[in-house]
């Protein structure tokens, strides 16, 4: 048990699935359960470089937003970061690659006809661009790494197979990777005013080019998020140390 440490302040890392989660709770010193709230379940996780909640919410949009939310009301996050799978989007990325997002769109949001750019829900930003401090922590750690690429990622309601791709990619050029909740966790955290970040691990590719019409197991994927996620805290959290050196 943790109960000297509380979840007021600490990083959020929000998975959909229990098998995303798994991980998270391998590496953690010790954990406690704080609550299971309709469907999405909360855990306080000890790790070397402080106190983390993992929310696991559910698959899709509408589950991760209302996770989002009870954690942003229940515990004033530092930070809100999105792990778990991804299917790739960019013609340059490959299974097994950590796509952390420097900004998130929805894909199937369109609003066009009103004057909206692409992927922007009306009145709100045209993207989610994340955190320019969490960004840094993770080019810190992904130093010489080079199965990480930083770009843009989608997220929607529909799951995309080669069969919808084309629109995606003529749509979305610039995107890398695809997933379900994402966007809706970056919307949700730009609302509270909650630093946010997406590190996800491409488990299959949404159409696949020659020699790469395989998949990771869902297991590994989460392996290799969460290993990019705690490996962003820790060099943000060094980061951080430094700067109070120095004042």
């Amino acid at each position: 048990m943790i109960s000297r440490q509380s979840p007021n302040d600490a990083f959020v890392i929000q998975v959909a699935m229990d098998q995303e989660a798994v991980p998270f709770l391998a590496a953690a010193e010790s954990h406690e359960h704080l609550r299971t709230q309709g469907p999405a379940d909360f855990q306080l996780l000890g790790f070397d470089f402080g106190t983390a909640v993992l929310v696991r919410s559910g698959i899709g949009l509408a589950n991760a937003a209302t996770a989002t939310t009870q954690a942003a009301m229940l515990y004033r996050p530092s930070a809100v970061l999105s792990a778990g799978s991804a299917g790739g989007v960019g013609e340059d990325t490959s299974v097994g690659d950590v796509v952390v997002a420097d900004s998130v769109r929805f894909h199937d949001s369109d609003a066009t006809a009103f004057g909206y750019a692409p992927g922007q829900v009306p009145n709100m930003p045209t993207d989610y661009p994340a955190d320019a401090r969490l960004l840094t922590a993770a080019r810190q750690w992904a130093d010489g790494k080079g199965h990480v690429k930083f770009g843009e990622a989608l997220s929607g309601a529909s799951f995309i197979t080669e069969a919808n791709i084309g629109h995606m990619r003529t749509t979305f050029p610039a995107a890398l990777s695809t997933d379900m909740e994402t966007a809706a966790i970056a919307q949700t955290a730009h609302t509270f005013g909650i630093p946010f970040a997406g590190v996800r691990a491409v488990s299959d590719l949404c159409g696949p080019k020659a020699g790469q019409d395989f998949s990771l197991s869902l297991d590994e994927a989460a392996r290799i998020s969460a290993q990019a996620t705690l490996g962003l805290l820790r060099a943000f959290n060094s980061q951080r140390c430094t700067d109070i050196a120095d004042v």
